[in-house]
């Protein structure tokens, strides 16, 4: 079955150029470089060619001496050319690849989570790391060789019409086949398997990410070698378009060489006839065979670039899809002004995750209040997390509206709505860096005071204290050491750090002991007497503060109290 892709090579060239027009000093400069570079070992050899005819037999004018100095020269500037353009082209190359890395993530954080579901996180992983380091190749290799494939045949065939015409029309329709020809099969031929080693390279680092991310639990219950068999199986498929590429790389290099060969033989055919019909010219012969040779060496290198652009047009294409990725969620262009969120309300709300696939939520409706202490329960998947991720629009719904202060949430700003709703979830993720930055991950810059009395409302600063470095630990030594109880204090510190207006808790205490969620529970109760709370929980004992309590049943949200709620969870 054919393999269709979602960008031609025209588009994606226009693009990557456009990507490229910040630095187009480093690869101008680059461009020039290659082509005098190769200029300059056209001019080698043609010079070296005459520096051996006039020593030989006088065959032609000009001193030995000066052939010399020429030569002298042209090596100076091809030493002098290929440093330049080494060090220009990466230079700017590297200066694109941190740029597209930085425009990568902000089109993450604009698709998250909604977009993003469906993908794996080590294949997006591999495109901000692998893919993009891989489209280097393009900026640093690509551009000089694209302008020199054109310079060198037009300057080798003038020099040959100089000689006669019969070497202009052997050496025509080698170039034309060699830079041409070639390298639209070449590329045409081999695109899908670029795409396809691209893509199963990003399927093992995902895999790979996966099984390290989940060792403890493959350990725990002996998975471990169903899992190798399963990093075996997609080795094996790396391992097999990996082969196919090396197939194509090493067909694609040494095809031209027989053209190469040919060409040779053919300025010595013309040669032969020449001298035959008494219009020898042993000049001009040594010299275009002089001369062809250096001009086929460079145009020889293009097939060598389309080679390895069969990688890099393949990364490229699954960079552009994600960044063309239309985002579930966009800001309005004139955002209205929140303020302190006093009622929040759910009207006739409708959703699902995907197409044609059941209602979670059904034209539900539910107000809260300022002040309210909410209770969220319910069954697994009946949609007690998917009311919160509605609330901060990690989603939209797909029918009815969600209001703050009477506001439509999709005419508020999504920075206002998150600095004033903050979210524990059950899993808190620590960064690589100190402990202090972990808590001040949404407020980066509170003072230690701050972050310490967050801690210590949290039920952390005792922990901390004991730590080595005290808040300075850094998470990359620590995190994995820390319990599940440890890690989700620092979530309620963070939140305690923001002071938001509304405080949603999916399962805030399902890692901490009787002990400390009591102490938690009592902190809320004293520290947030005013604020609006959503706690989301299996648990009887963590709705105990709870002023109203909801329970989600078949989409639609259904008020109970705490009496008939917690006979409801002991049935």
């Amino acid at each position: 079955m054919r393999q269709k892709f979602q960008y031609s090579i025209r588009e994606m060239v226009g693009r990557l150029l456009k990507i490229a027009s910040p630095v187009k000093g480093y690869l101008t400069v680059s461009t020039l470089a290659s082509v005098f570079g190769n200029l300059s070992h056209m001019g080698l050899m043609g010079f070296g060619a005459l520096l051996i005819l006039s020593c030989a037999g006088k065959l032609t004018s000009g001193s030995p001496i000066l052939f010399g100095i020429l030569m002298v020269v042209c090596g100076l500037m091809i030493v002098i050319c290929r440093y330049l353009e080494g060090v220009a082209s990466h230079a700017g190359a590297y200066k694109l690849l941190a740029s597209m890395r930085i425009h990568l993530f902000e089109t993450i954080r604009k698709l998250a989570p909604a977009c993003l579901m469906d993908r794996k996180k080590g294949d997006i992983l591999n495109v901000a790391v692998s893919d993009i380091e891989t489209i280097e190749y393009f900026f640093a290799h690509t551009i000089g060789p694209m302008f020199t494939v054109i310079l060198l045949p037009c300057v080798t065939l003038g020099l040959a019409l100089f000689f006669h015409p019969l070497y202009a029309a052997v050496l025509l329709p080698i170039y034309l086949i060699i830079s041409i020809v070639l390298p639209l099969i070449a590329m045409k031929a081999g695109r899908p398997i670029g795409m396809r080693y691209r893509t199963r390279l990003g399927e093992i680092k995902s895999l790979v990410l996966e099984s390290v991310y989940g060792i403890k639990d493959i350990q725990i219950f002996g998975y471990g070698h169903d899992q190798l068999a399963r990093v075996q199986e997609q080795n094996k498929k790396v391992n097999r378009a990996a082969h196919g590429l090396t197939l194509h790389r090493q067909t694609v290099s040494s095809t031209p060489t027989f053209f190469v060969y040919l060409a040779r033989i053919l300025i010595l055919a013309v040669a032969t006839y020449l001298a035959g019909s008494g219009s020898q010219n042993p000049v001009g012969t040594v010299v275009i065979s002089f001369v062809a040779v250096a001009s086929f060496s460079s145009t020889f290198s293009l097939t060598m670039v389309v080679s390895s652009l069969l990688e890099a047009f393949a990364a490229a294409e699954r960079l552009f899809i994600i960044e063309d990725t239309r985002p579930e969620i966009t800001e309005t262009e004139h955002p209205r002004t929140l303020g302190p969120i006093e009622s929040i309300s759910f009207e006739n709300v409708s959703f699902h995750y995907a197409e044609n696939s059941k209602d979670i939520l059904k034209r539900m409706n539910l107000v809260i209040k300022r002040g309210d202490k909410v209770g969220i329960v319910g069954e697994s998947g009946v949609g007690k997390s998917t009311v919160f991720r509605l609330l901060l629009r990690f989603w939209n719904p797909v029918s009815g509206s969600i209001k703050m202060n009477g506001i439509p949430v999709q005419q508020l700003s999504l920075q206002e709505l998150h600095r004033r709703i903050a979210v524990l979830e059950q899993d808190t993720f620590l960064f690589n860096g100190t402990i202090a930055e972990n808590i001040a991950l949404g407020k980066p810059e509170a003072s230690m005071k701050e972050i310490r009395n967050a801690a210590r409302r949290a039920g952390l600063h005792d922990f901390i204290s004991t730590l080595p470095d005290g808040y300075q630990t850094q998470m990359g030594q620590m995190g994995a050491r820390l319990s599940g109880g440890e890690r989700q204090r620092v979530g309620i510190a963070r939140v305690m750090l923001v002071d938001p207006d509304v405080v949603v808790m999916d399962e805030p205490t399902s890692s901490l002991d009787v002990l400390h969620e009591k102490e938690l529970l009592k902190t809320l109760r004293e520290e947030y007497p005013d604020k609006t709370l959503l706690i989301i929980s299996h648990r009887m004992s963590t709705l105990t503060g709870c002023n109203r309590i909801i329970r989600l049943e078949n989409g639609t949200a259904i008020e109970e109290t705490v009496q008939e709620c917690s006979k409801t969870i002991k049935k």
